[in-house]
C-alpha cells in the first residue's frame, strides 16, 4: 500500500487527482497541468514534496561521513549551504541524486529521491555511520513544501520575519513562515526562482492553508506532479530513473562537473572507477553515450524509450521528452553517439513507427528572464 502524505486530505479537498509514484500516493494534477505548469512560469505553483526523504546526518564526523560517501566535498560547506551531489556505487554507477545541506557545524541534510531514500540511508550507514556519524531517516514525520515561481519571494516576504533578499541561491536557514519553525531554502526544480520549507508533518495542513490563502491575489496555485516534470525537463534538469541509474555513470548524463575528482582531496566510494570513466568519455570510447537536449520542428513529441536515427542508423535513444508548454514545440532529453552529439545536428526519433524531426540544441531549453 502507498503511503501517504500529511496534505493527502487537503490534495482531494482540491479536487486533486491521485496516482501512485515511488511508493507514496501522490497529486498528479488538481485539474489543469497545464494551467498549472504556466502558474509556476507567470507567477507561482505550491507544491508538497514530502515524498522525497529527509535524512539527517549528525555527529562530530557526519562531514567526514559525506566526503567519503558522496562525490562532492561536503566538509567545506559553510553552515547554511546546499550543494547538489551524487551518490555512487564503487563501479561508478549513480544510485542517487541529492542536496546536502548543512544547517550546523556538525548536522546535515540530505534530501534524496522518493524511490531512493532507503538505499541513501543504507548506503550512508555502511559508508562509516557510527556513534560520532548517526544516520536518522525522518521522512515519515516532515513535510517539504515548495513555492517556486517569479512572485514566490513576495508571496513569502510577509510570512517571514527577515528579508528574503539576504538568502541566495542553494543557501538555507532555520527561520519562522507564518509563525512555524522551518528550515527555509532557496532551491528548487522547475528553473524558476524558488523556496523549499521543511517543518514537521503535524503542522503542514496549517502552513499548507496559509500559504494558499496569502498567495492566492498573487496567483499562487497547488501544483501537481505533472507539471513538476515538464517544468524540471524546459530547465533540463535529470530525473532518476531516467536520466540517472545505477547503470548511469555521471560523465553520460552530463554531470561529470559535479564529481570532485580534481579538487577534492579526499578519497571518496567510486573514485577510482569514475577516474577511468571520465578518460574513457575524453577519448570517446565505443560505446560511451553523452546526454543532449533535443529540440523538435513537427507537432508530435519523442517519449522516455524512442529510438534516435541519424541517416537510418539507430545513434541514441530518447530518455525524457514532451510537448513543451512555455516554448510550444517538443522538447526531449537523450544520451547519443558522442559523434551526433554537436548541437545544430539533425536526427530523427522513432515516435510509434513515424520519423520526427529533431535538432540537437544547448541545454537547458528554458533559462528564466
Amino acid at each position: 500500500m502507498d503511503q501517504v502524505t500529511a496534505l493527502r486530505e487537503e490534495h482531494e479537498a482540491l479536487g486533486a487527482r491521485m496516482t501512485s509514484f515511488a511508493g507514496w500516493l501522490m497529486p498528479l494534477h488538481y485539474g489543469s497541468q497545464l494551467s498549472e505548469h504556466r502558474a509556476v512560469r507567470e507567477a507561482a505553483g505550491l507544491f508538497d514534496l514530502s515524498h522525497m526523504g529527509t535524512v539527517w546526518v549528525s555527529g562530530p564526523r557526519a562531514a567526514a561521513l559525506l566526503d567519503h560517501a558522496v562525490v562532492g566535498s561536503i566538509s567545506t560547506l559553510e553552515v547554511g549551504q546546499a550543494k547538489y551531489t551524487l551518490l555512487c556505487t564503487p563501479e561508478g554507477g549513480i544510485v542517487d541524486d541529492l542536496i546536502v545541506y548543512r544547517v550546523g557545524p556538525e548536522r546535515f541534510l540530505t534530501v534524496p529521491n522518493a524511490a531512493n531514500t532507503a538505499a541513501v540511508v543504507q548506503a550512508l550507514r555502511e559508508r562509516g555511520a557510527g556513534p560520532d556519524a548517526e544516520v536518522q531517516d525522518a521522512t515519515g514525520s516532515t513535510t517539504l513544501l515548495a513555492v517556486q515561481g517569479p512572485r514566490a519571494a513576495e508571496i513569502l516576504a510577509g510570512l517571514v520575519p527577515e528579508p528574503l533578499t539576504d538568502l541566495r541561491y542553494y543557501r538555507a536557514r532555520t527561520t519562522t513562515v507564518a509563525g512555524h519553525e522551518v528550515l527555509l531554502a532557496r532551491t528548487g526544480y522547475t528553473g524558476e526562482d524558488g523556496f523549499e520549507v521543511l517543518l514537521p508533518a503535524e503542522e503542514a495542513v496549517e502552513l499548507w492553508r496559509t500559504l494558499l490563502s496569502v498567495g492566492r491575489g498573487a496567483g499562487l496555485v497547488p501544483a501537481g506532479l505533472a507539471a513538476r516534470d515538464s517544468l524540471r525537463l524546459e530547465a533540463a534538469m535529470p530525473l532518476y530513473g531516467h536520466e540517472l541509474g545505477l547503470d548511469v555513470d555521471p560523465f553520460t548524463a552530463g554531470l561529470g562537473g559535479v564529481v570532485g575528482l580534481r579538487r577534492k582531496t579526499a578519497d571518496f566510494v567510486g573514485r577510482a572507477a569514475l577516474e577511468r570513466l571520465r578518460a574513457a568519455h575524453e577519448v570517446r570510447e565505443p560505446g560511451r553515450r553523452v546526454l543532449v537536449g533535443l529540440a523538435g520542428s513537427g507537432r508530435r513529441a519523442a517519449r522516455e524509450g524512442s529510438a534516435v536515427l541519424r541517416e537510418g542508423r539507430e545513434v541514441g535513444v530518447v530518455t525524457s521528452g514532451l510537448p513543451s508548454p512555455t516554448l510550444g514545440h517538443p522538447i526531449a532529453l537523450a544520451v547519443l553517439d558522442p559523434d551526433v552529439a554537436a548541437v545544430g545536428t539533425e536526427v530523427e526519433a522513432d515516435v510509434r513507427g513515424s520519423r520526427e524531426p529533431f535538432t540537437v540544441v544547448e541545454r537547458p531549453f528554458y533559462r528564466r528572464p
